[in-house]
């Protein structure tokens, strides 16, 4: 069970994650959605052919959904246009683990996981390493409470 020390303690280490946090929990719709630039710039393409994160480029940019997504490679931006949300990733871009606890916070590029072909996203490594130790009941709790926890 996650406790209130230890949802501050994921959040500690994330500077970020406490200025966004309370615009992102009062959000109608997921942060790549309320943010213009998806993901912050990363390719979620790479993710699945690189298997890592890769900063995407401006000239590469597929806008779908309500933001902008760029991409490493025309090729990257061509398979998200054909197949958007094979590469969007779940939870609309907040964190996974987050979201299993019903709760919205930020990511970070580097902790992610692609499970059953789709790409999650985490917090901090921290939330990473503990949405890892049950992947399946956490896609399940946080498919539970979204999109409720939207606000």
């Amino acid at each position: 069970m996650l406790t209130r020390r230890a949802a501050l303690g994921l959040f500690a280490a994330t500077p970020l994650a406490l200025a966004l946090v309370p615009n992102a929990a009062l959000a109608a719709k997921p942060l790549v959605f309320q943010n213009p630039l998806a993901i912050n710039g990363i390719d979620p393409v790479a993710y699945f052919t690189k298997q890592k994160p890769v900063k995407g480029d401006a000239a590469n940019r597929v806008d779908w959904n309500g933001a902008t997504w760029h991409f490493s490679t025309a090729q990257n931006a061509a398979k998200f246009e054909a197949n958007p949300e094979a590469y969007a990733p779940v939870f609309g871009g907040y964190c996974a683990f987050a979201a299993s606890k019903g709760y919205l916070a930020p990511t970070i590029p580097e902790a992610w996981t692609i499970y059953e072909g789709k790409l999650y996203l985490n917090a901090n490594m921290r939330a990473m390493e503990l949405w890892r130790q049950d992947i399946p009941g956490n896609i399940k709790a946080g498919l539970a409470n979204w999109p409720g926890i939207l606000g």
